[in-house]
């Protein structure tokens, strides 16, 4: 079975958790690591030829697009994360429908490709997602990968569907992978849970999820998560510090053994 592999692209500075630290305003005036890191993440896809979904800011889309035009040319999917990183649940209606278009536009202008796929930061459906969907429906969107099923102080829907279903819309929502166990989800998808799990424990559950769910898993990874060597951002608390710090320096050595041990395709090639 062939699992999604995708790419939140996205710098160091913008995760959600350092937004109450640093401002949207001052970003241009930090050192941005997204070339060295992205470039690095698009030479171990080719190492085991796999071919992934890069899930784009529109920012860095529109500052970098040399980069966006390498992710197309190296054969990967080029899709929408949004313009500027902000939580869809906490925009209106007329400002998730202008930060899409932005975005789109940014990205098919800079990779020549169209966009069909979106993921919202930080997993940030809004609790009433009728509209967040026919907003992506009518701008040109085919599927979503921005549900979380899992509990989780930031983000998710602890009791949302683990697997691909389509929207009333007619968008395609493909959740991020969870192992359900005792009666709860547990994350198997990447990012910090990658980093806090042990790799055996993360593998037993991909295959879990592939040969007793019968689902292709749904993994994604930030380009800032292979960079021990990035700036330390000052002032967070230490619960922040450690979700974001954890175990950075052993994030590559996990992706060369992950990318090795499973079978791996763009998004929509294993959904669409």
């Amino acid at each position: 079975m062939r699992n999604a592999f995708s790419v939140d692209v996205e710098d160091w500075f913008q995760v959600a958790a350092f937004d109450p630290y640093l401002p949207r305003s001052g970003w241009g005036a930090q050192p941005c690591r997204i070339e060295r890191n992205l470039t690095r993440l698009l030479e171990l896809l080719d190492t085991y030829s796999v071919k992934a979904t890069f899930f784009t800011l529109g920012w860095i889309g529109e500052r970098y697009p040399a980069l966006v035009k390498a992710i197309v040319a190296a054969g990967h999917e080029l899709a929408s994360h949004g313009y500027g990183h902000a939580r869809v649940d906490r925009l209106t209606p007329a400002e998730f429908a202008a930060d899409l278009a932005r975005a789109r536009a940014v990205l098919e202008a800079a990779g020549g490709q169209r966009v069909r796929g979106y993921r919202a930061p930080t997993f940030s459906i809004p609790p009433d997602s009728g509209w967040f969907y026919e907003a992506l429906a009518a701008s040109g969107h085919a599927y979503s990968s921005s549900l979380a099923p899992i509990r989780h102080d930031s983000y998710g829907v602890p009791d949302a569907s683990r697997r691909a279903y389509r929207d009333a819309s007619g968008v395609l929502e493909i959740p991020i992978s969870t192992v359900r166990l005792a009666g709860r989800n547990f994350s198997c998808a990447g990012g910090g849970f990658f980093r806090l799990y042990p790799y055996a424990l993360f593998r037993w559950g991909l295959r879990r999820i592939n040969e007793h769910d019968g689902l292709p898993g749904m993994f994604f990874i930030h380009p800032w998560e292979i960079d021990p060597a990035q700036p330390r951002m000052s002032g967070v608390p230490a619960k922040t510090r450690f979700r974001h710090y954890l175990n950075l320096s052993r994030v590559e050595a996990r992706l060369h053994r992950l990318l090795a041990d499973f079978r791996w395709a763009r998004v929509d090639v294993v959904f669409l």
